[in-house]
């Protein structure tokens, strides 16, 4: 699957609920079968996707965060991965 363009809106999967847990002292996506633990750049990509924001949005929240980071190419290659696993969807903006 392409990476989608900068206007399309993301959103995780209504499948799965983004959450803090403090045992794993991490992000995780829990859904009906069980839970998967997120590194620190994961959550903080899931962590904006409320449904609203736009690729672009993501893109330039995060680079406001991480001004020394490059993060336009990492963000859209999990993206990519995370809409192939099922995680997250994407929507056109209205």
């Amino acid at each position: 699957m392409a990476v989608p363009d900068r206007d399309t809106v993301l959103v995780v999967s209504s499948k799965f609920r983004l959450q803090w847990e403090p045992a794993q002292q991490a992000y995780v996506l829990l859904y009906a079968e069980g839970m998967i633990k997120l590194n620190s750049s994961a959550a903080e990509v899931l962590k904006r996707l409320d449904g609203t924001r736009t690729l672009a949005a993501v893109i330039d929240d995060l680079q406001r965060q991480f001004p020394k980071a490059a993060v336009e190419n990492d963000v859209k290659e999990f993206v990519n991965v995370a809409h192939d696993q099922g995680w997250i969807s994407f929507k056109q903006p209205a």
